[in-house]
């Protein structure tokens, strides 16, 4: 005859230093086989544990279409996060917390999103709330309005950006700055624009300026999207990321 027991454990789970009490219930035949069961509780702990961990690891999706998105992996995975590339409509219908728009160069990313029939579905997951890392021309990507330019993308930070705005290769550079609430960072400079104006939404919210380089606003926070000018990617320093991270923990 099967009876059913009832065990209670503890499991600590280092990730997020929480403690969680579980009960469940085994059908065994007699209390001989329970306690034989009860005794082999570690690995059965063991194994529940890393399950969670597994169900709640962090995946980042990098749009891949051109740029600096391998770049942005390492640093991820630097950091001990999943990531998945974007190249295609599908890749847009996975699992994922966050999103990065890599350096690169916007109107030929914007050209592709269109063509891949990428683009609204992406707009609509930045619209809707999923945190977003924006580097150079990712930072094109997101602003709501382009000096000398007539087409825009997501519209989806109230700022207006310039691009090119340091010159061409020849105008690139490297120093180090700080960025609110994240501290002195390492910026390298390429072919990057910067924001020429951040503006008030429909509801009177303002972009936070987080960074400015001889009086030019080269980082901005809005809402759930974070945008540069220059490309933390490339160099050692990781502040950025765990900041972005951050946002989604």
């Amino acid at each position: 005859m099967m009876r059913a027991y009832r065990l209670t454990v503890v499991i600590a789970d280092l990730t997020d230093y929480r403690m969680t009490v579980c009960e469940i219930s085994i059908q065994v035949a007699c209390r001989k086989d329970f306690c034989s069961f009860r005794e082999r509780k570690s690995f059965f702990l063991f194994r529940f544990v890393t399950k969670r961990k597994e169900e709640n690891k962090m995946t980042i999706a990098v749009l891949a279409l051109q740029g600096a998105f391998i770049e942005h992996e390492q640093m991820l995975q630097k950091l001990g996060v999943h990531t998945i590339e974007l190249r295609q409509a599908s890749d847009l219908q996975k699992d994922f917390d966050g999103i990065i728009l890599p350096g690169g160069e916007s109107t030929v990313q914007g050209k592709l999103l269109h063509d891949l029939n990428m683009f609204e579905p992406l707009k609509e997951k930045i619209q809707s709330g999923m945190p977003v890392l924006a580097t150079c021309a990712g930072m094109i990507l997101l602003a709501s309005d382009i000096a000398e330019q007539d087409e825009t993308y997501f519209e989806s930070i109230p700022m207006t950006v310039k691009r090119n705005a340091y010159g061409r290769q020849l105008g690139s550079f490297h120093t180090n700055a700080e960025a609110a609430g994240i501290g002195e960072i390492p910026m390298t400079f390429i072919r990057a624009p910067f924001v020429e104006s951040v503006h008030a939404d429909a509801s009177g919210n303002t972009p936070e300026i987080l960074s400015i380089v001889e009086n030019r606003i080269v980082g901005v926070k809005y809402k759930n999207q974070m945008a540069f000018a220059f490309h933390p990617e490339l160099d050692q320093d990781t502040q950025i990321h765990e900041a972005f991270l951050g946002m989604i923990r």
